[in-house]
């Protein structure tokens, strides 16, 4: 045992010294691995952050949520000009659902509305994002507020002229003074703030709720009617904790079916989207985008192992007249073997190091550039760079390693001669 640690301990050594001595041929293999660890490894950690930032992003939804729309969130069978012809949810249809859909928590509704000027005094904020809702909404996608409160079922009901508004929102309208009960124009109208919503960082489905406003959907009803071309709506569905959620979704269609004198051939004019079937179909664009990153950044790992394998096959040429000498002095074929093979498993391992090295700055450099996304380096990805590039070095220099371990040691000795 100890006869061979001592081997391993000198092949290690002379493959060192080799390294050392041709600095400028470590160097150019050195990059090789380091472009091709650097791509992987930086794809990697893009996609876990922008995971992580997703997950995130729903965490304040049950992953039941459903919503329904005369438009699909995600893929659908149903051809464009089909869905074109779909009506909108409408008004009576969402109380019909909260009058008879037992297993649901809370149903809200939400009407998409264009963007809106707001403005304080002399201040303003233009093109707002203005999510009008009723007042179920807080309760569906849990807000926390830094001031204030949601409007509650009265002024929702009422459309009252009440508004929440985004953290954003307040330092640019307000600064450093207290924002609630002032009275801020919106529509040509004044609207008490009741409530600032504490910040949060940016949205990857739109606006955040920090650059937001939010408004009673009774207040657009009573503004602009129930068929307005140009405002659509979605009803929210939460549902209970022990719902059955298949049967819950079979529910509502049977419901909306009936109410909207659906016929039995005929196919659903309208869609019911669950966040756990979005956050599926977000984690199949993460694979898709994984085995992207893999296919792109092993092409850099090719040319990078190839000219590792390059390096050592000049190597074992320049040094045959060493090898011989080395032989004919009692060198066993694994001294040589190792030597070689250690002098190929370091160049990719340092090169990989470095290429994890560039990935950690870039991600303190990222994460520094803005509040709201932050660059993961996960101590998996890590691992799995220094795995990678260790079996990078051992498939590039087994070859030549072999190769200048059953050199003959006397036409080893003459060829170098």
């Amino acid at each position: 045992m100890l006869v061979y640690l001592r081997l391993l301990k000198e092949s290690f050594s002379f493959a060192l010294n080799a390294l050392r001595n041709n600095k400028l041929r470590t160097f150019l293999s050195l990059l090789g691995v380091t472009v091709g660890i650097f791509s992987i490894i930086a794809v990697l950690a893009a996609v876990d952050s922008l995971d992580k930032t997703i997950t995130s992003q729903l965490s304040s939804l049950d992953s039941n949520t459903m919503y329904l729309a005369s438009f699909s969130f995600g893929p659908t069978d149903v051809p464009r000009w089909k869905r074109e012809t779909f009506d909108e949810i409408s008004y009576n249809e969402f109380k019909t659902l909260q009058s008879s859909i037992g297993d649901a928590e809370h149903i809200g509704l939400q009407k998409f509305v264009k963007r809106e000027n707001i403005r304080y005094e002399s201040e303003q904020v233009n093109s707002v994002n203005t999510v009008v809702v009723s007042h179920e909404f807080s309760d569906i996608q849990v807000l926390q507020f830094e001031k204030g409160r949601f409007y509650n079922e009265s002024e929702s009901n009422s459309g009252k002229a009440v508004v929440v508004i985004g953290s954003e929102i307040a330092k640019a309208l307000f600064g450093d003074f207290e924002p609630l009960g002032k009275k801020v124009r919106l529509y040509g109208q004044k609207f008490t703030v009741i409530g600032v919503v504490k910040k949060e960082g940016s949205g990857l489905f739109g606006d955040s709720n920090d650059e937001s406003i939010f408004l009673p959907a009774n207040y657009i009803r009573n503004r602009y009617g129930d068929n307005n071309a140009s405002i659509r709506n979605i009803v929210i569905i939460k549902p209970k904790e022990d719902a059955d959620i298949d049967g819950l979704k079979a529910e509502i269609i049977q419901v909306l079916r009936n109410k909207r004198g659906i016929k039995p051939d005929e196919i659903n004019s309208f869609f019911i989207t669950i966040v756990a079937g979005l956050q599926n179909l977000i984690d199949g664009i993460i694979s898709s985008l994984n085995i992207i990153g893999w296919v792109i950044s092993g092409f850099s790992l090719l040319v990078g192992g190839f000219g590792i394998a390059n390096i050592m096959f000049v190597s074992v040429k320049e040094r045959t007249n060493l090898i011989g000498i080395q032989k004919s002095l009692g060198a066993k074929n694994k001294f040589i073997l190792f030597q070689f093979l250690f002098e190929a498993v370091i160049l990719a391992v340092v090169g990989g190091l470095v290429g994890l090295f560039l990935v950690w700055i870039g991600t303190i450099i990222g994460s520094s550039l803005t509040e709201d996304f932050e660059f993961v380096l996960s101590p998996q990805n890590m691992a799995l760079g220094f795995f990678i590039s260790s079996v990078i070095g051992l498939i590039s220099g087994v070859i030549p390693a072999l190769r200048a371990s059953r050199l003959d040691p006397v036409e080893a000795i003459r060829t170098g001669m």
